[in-house]
Order: structure tokens, then sequence, then C-alpha cells
């Protein structure tokens, strides 16, 4: 962004929002906005508390396992789409519902299906980040230049062979739909803990808002969004680096 000529970096929107925080939590217009700075102080307290380090290791395992298996099917999903047509009119309707359907009111049935435990929030991180992989890709497949799989074919490449070019080829448009997963995993697994078993880091949010902790509640807020964004950062990285492979589908 330019502004009279000087260019912004834009990260400066975030310094600005701060600012605004900082000032309406200063002047406690209202009670769920604590100073910026108060949010800071207690999120010292919060990532040292005994309790936030199990709510941690609960929540990274139930969103680590959900994420992988969303990964593994929604790849296999989307090239099942992507290579068979039959099977993309058959499917691909339920795909966009369940991705555009409030996923939040199927929790209370995962949870008389899966029980009070981790295993429905695993599933509810998988349901988040699932549907958005499958589609990108199976738009990652369906752009792979045909000129490319008749070369592969015409060169004698076993089925196997063939898939891994296929695969290739959709790699930058399978990791944009990792690294949307991966945020709305994030998500998921928030969801799955503060409406089904009150656990990991849903078990400190209720805490935190039962006891007018607001500037602890925002602090993991933070804590969960930094680390959403940082995966998804990293993820966004190796998908850069990953892009001359759409250079073979020209």
């Amino acid at each position: 962004m330019t502004l009279y000529g000087f260019r912004i970096p834009k990260f400066a929107a975030l310094f600005f929002w701060i600012v605004v925080w900082e000032i309406v939590g200063q002047f406690e217009l209202m009670l769920l906005f604590p100073p910026f700075t108060e949010v800071l102080a207690a999120m010292t307290d919060v990532v040292t508390t005994p309790s936030f380090v199990e709510a941690a290791r609960i929540t990274a395992y139930c969103y680590l396992v959900g994420l992988s298996l969303a990964v593994v099917a929604g790849i296999g999903l989307g090239l099942l789409m992507g290579l068979v047509p039959a099977a993309d009119k058959l499917l691909n309707m339920w795909v966009n519902i369940f991705l555009s359907a409030p996923l939040s009111a199927l929790v209370p049935v995962i949870m008389i299906l899966f029980g009070m435990g981790e295993p429905t929030v695993i599933v509810t991180v998988f349901m988040f980040a699932v549907w958005i992989i499958a589609l990108d890709t199976r738009a990652g497949v369906q752009h792979v230049s045909p000129s490319l799989k008749e070369m592969a074919f015409s060169f004698g490449a076993s089925r196997v062979q063939r898939l891994k070019i296929v695969l290739l080829s959709a790699l930058p448009e399978i990791l944009a739909g990792i690294r949307l997963g991966v945020i709305r995993g994030v998500k998921g697994v928030v969801i799955g803990q503060l409406l089904v078993s009150i656990i990991g880091v849903g078990a400190l949010f209720s805490l935190y808002s039962q006891n007018f902790l607001m500037g602890h509640f925002w602090a993991l807020i933070l804590i969960l969004f930094a680390f959403a964004l940082s995966l998804a950062e990293l993820i966004g990285r190796l998908e850069q680096k990953v892009e001359y492979y759409a250079g073979a589908r020209g």
C-alpha cells in the first residue's frame, strides 16, 4: 500500500488496530476488551501455567490427528473426483454442501456417535478441514495438461507412475487446500472442545470467561491465531517453492 508517495508495509495495519484496541481498553468502554498491554501481560501468565501445558498437549494431539486424517482422505477424495467423472458427478454436490454447511450444528451428532472425549474433537477437526482439501485437489487434478498424461502413457508409464505425475502437477492446488484446511482445522478443534467435551483449550476458554478473566481469554485467542497463521505461512512458503509444477500444465 502507498500513501502520499510512501510505501507502507502490510503489517502497519496490524499496529493501527493494536493502538485502537489499547485506546478502547484504557478508557474501559467495554468490559470484554481489556487494554492490549494487559492481554500481553496475561499471555505470559497463560503459557506458564501447568493447565495450559496439558491443554496444549490435548489440543495439539486432537488437531494433528484430525488434520492428518483430513489430508489423507481429502487428497484421496479429490483424486477420485478429478480422475473419475462419474464419481465427480456423484460426490461433488455433497462435498460442496458440507463445505458451506454450518458444521457446528453437526457437533452434537458427532458427540452421540463418538462420545464425550478426544475422538469427537478429532472427528470435528476432520470435518472442518477435509472438504476444502478435497475440492482444491480436484481442481488441481482437472487442470493437469492432457498432453502431460498422453506423454506419460506414450512412454509406457505404469498407473502408479501416471498417478505420481498427476499428483506432482496438481501439487500447488493441493498445498493451497491444505493451507486452508490448517486454518479451518483450528476452528474445528476449538469448537469441538467447547461444544462437546470441555477439554484442552476449550476448558481454559470456559474457565476464563466464567471468571471474567478477559485478558487471559484474549491472550489464549491470540496464541491460537498465531499458531494457525504460523502453520499456514509455513505451508504457503512450501507452496511457493513448488509453483513451478504448474508450468507443466500450461
